[in-house]
């Protein structure tokens, strides 16, 4: 009595056959590509440089003033105690997002927005260009 049937080898057999055929594709295309690449315009590279050496567009209704961190969401803002909205953005210098549990315990200077309810919702920290510009007094 044999327990292994054989009937698996035509599958077997339909899969390679599959793989001989993508193969055969990734060969023709790896063949091609350096003549499609030529054929393409060229685009300028996006310059990988932080926009943190310029100044940033920031809202209308941004106002100016000095965070710490306390304990998130609990935030010092201008020597007042405040709360970050739930999904708040915090964002550093250089423009990347940045958690509130990173700046814990220090002061920096901030442009932000509050939401309806009286939250902060949106946070900036300012570059040394946007701090000059807005707050020339304040470097030390």
């Amino acid at each position: 009595m044999t327990r292994c049937q054989t009937t698996y080898l035509p599958i077997r057999g339909m899969l390679r056959t599959k793989l001989r055929k993508h193969l055969y594709t990734a060969a023709l295309l790896c063949a091609t590509l350096p003549a499609i690449a030529q054929t393409l315009p060229a685009y300028p590279i996006l310059q990988a440089s932080p926009p943190a050496l310029g100044i940033r567009p920031f809202p209308a209704n941004a106002q100016l003033g000095i965070l710490q961190v306390l304990q998130p969401p609990v935030i010092l803002l201008n020597e007042k105690y405040e709360q970050l909205s739930p999904g708040s953005r915090i964002r550093g210098a250089n423009n990347m997002l940045v958690m509130s549990g990173a700046l814990v315990g220090q002061n920096l200077l901030v442009k932000y927005v509050r939401e309806p309810h009286g939250l902060i919702h949106e946070v900036w920290i300012l570059n040394p260009a946007e701090v000059q510009l807005f707050a020339p007094n304040t470097i030390e």
